[in-house]
This record gives structure tokens, C-alpha cells and sequence, in this order.
């Protein structure tokens, strides 16, 4: 194996990912079905020796990582994408005065630009990679932010994770084919949530 094994947990619902607004910053709890659904992560996660389990200072990721049966190691680059200005709207909100925008694209008033969340997700990478090869690795963060960090996993630019829809309350590992770096699953729920199927579509957050 080239490398560790990288399981990503998004942390469960909160009021705000529910109603589509942006939440970077804003501490904003789970709901009773997000702290089901972190309940629910135990289920894939506990049988897993990993080495190293770490977490978003945000309440909502680490309180998704007690509920699932861990006590994780803060680590202030797996925080959210910072939207700025944009901070508790919608898409559809922000696209009155910016159509079409998104946060793939821009502009980013007041928050981090792609790079700069990418440069982040390099941080937390670099120190994820310099682990001994078939190391277990559990880190429970944000959508944005796991997206950015997939695609610097797969070496694309922090754009490509426009195409990685990633639900709440849900699991991804990125392993290895051979040399190769890649996604083994993504955006898995635990046996039995039964609110979102695996492949749903689900809007943009």
C-alpha cells in the first residue's frame, strides 16, 4: 500500500445544512435527526483501528464524533470553508445579486478563495501522508472542506470538488490502487439511516 487510508465523516444535520445555508464559522448545533445520524456513524466507524482520529473545532463536528464513539484531536485547518460575506444565506439568496454563482466559482467577499481553503487541506494532507503506508486515518470535518481535500487527495485542483456531492451524517475513504491515489466509497450511510439513499440527489450546500 502507498500510503494511509483516509476515512472522512461529515459531520451530521444541523438547522442550517437543512435549509441550504452556508455554514462556515457560525457554530450551529445538530438537530435530533443530526445527532441520530452521528448515533448512527458508530455503526461503520468503531471496528476500525485507527491511529489517528481527528476533528474540526466546530461544536457540530465534534459533537458528531462523540456521539459516534471517538474522542478526536482539534485541528483548526479542518474547519469549514470561511463563505464571508456569504455566511447563513443560500445559493439561492447570494445568486440575486451574483447569478449563477457558486462557491466553486465565486466571488468570495469577505471568505476564503478555493486556494486558499486547498491550501489548508495540503496542511492536514502533508501530516496525514507522513504516516507509516496502511495507516488508518478518521477525520470528521465539513462538506466543502472534504471536498477541497479529496480533490488535492486525487491531485486535481480544489474545483473538482464540485463533483463530489457529500450528504450529512455520511463516510468516504480514500485509499489507494497500487501507487495510485483514489476513492474507494463515497458518501456512505450508516446501515439502516434510511432518510437519504446512497446516489440521491441532493442540492448544493
Amino acid at each position: 500500500m502507498a500510503g494511509p487510508v483516509l476515512w472522512l465523516a461529515r459531520h451530521g444535520e444541523t438547522e442550517w445544512s437543512k435549509m441550504g445555508k452556508h455554514t462556515g464559522r457560525t457554530d450551529v448545533p445538530l438537530t435530533r435527526v443530526g445527532e441520530q445520524e452521528a448515533g448512527a456513524l458508530g455503526q461503520l466507524l468503531r471496528a476500525e483501528p485507527f491511529e489517528l482520529v481527528e476533528a474540526s473545532p466546530r461544536l457540530r463536528a465534534l459533537r458528531t464524533a462523540e456521539l459516534a464513539g471517538f474522542k478526536p484531536e482539534v485541528d483548526e485547518d479542518l474547519v469549514e470553508w470561511d463563505y464571508g460575506d456569504f455566511e447563513g444565506r443560500t445559493t439561492d439568496q447570494i445568486r440575486v445579486t451574483y447569478p449563477g454563482w457558486t462557491v466553486w466559482d465565486g466571488p468570495w467577499p469577505g471568505g476564503e478563495t478555493p486556494a486558499e481553503v486547498a491550501e489548508r487541506a495540503d496542511r492536514a494532507l502533508g501530516r496525514i501522508l507522513a504516516l507509516p503506508p496502511g495507516s488508518t486515518v478518521l477525520l470528521f470535518s465539513h462538506q466543502h472542506f472534504l471536498r477541497v481535500l479529496t480533490a488535492r487527495w486525487l491531485h486535481q485542483p480544489p474545483a473538482f470538488g464540485r463533483f463530489l456531492v457529500l450528504v450529512t451524517g455520511t463516510v468516504s475513504v480514500l485509499g489507494w490502487e497500487r501507487d495510485t491515489p483514489v476513492i474507494k466509497h463515497w458518501s456512505i450511510p450508516p446501515p439502516r439511516r434510511g432518510r437519504v439513499a446512497p446516489g440521491a440527489p441532493v442540492e448544493e450546500r
